[in-house]
């Protein structure tokens, strides 16, 4: 449910290409990697550092996630 109300605040956005789309993870560290944009994303992972194992998860995803407290 909480994913649905993200997806429709960011379809709203004027600017949807400054979105960093890139960044949005589900909560086991799954990085959703469509045919259309699976290139353009996997550079920008690796220019920010960001390893994934081969079910596009991200590795050290307990490390790197920001939580609110």
């Amino acid at each position: 449910m909480l994913s649905r109300m993200i997806t429709s605040i960011l379809s709203k956005c004027p600017n949807e290409d400054q979105i960093p789309y890139h960044r949005i993870v589900y909560a086991n560290g799954k990085v959703w990697l469509d045919p259309k944009h699976r290139t353009q994303r996997l550079k920008l992972y690796k220019q920010e550092g960001i390893k994934l194992d081969k079910k596009n998860r991200i590795i050290d995803f307990d490390q790197l996630v920001y939580t609110f407290d």
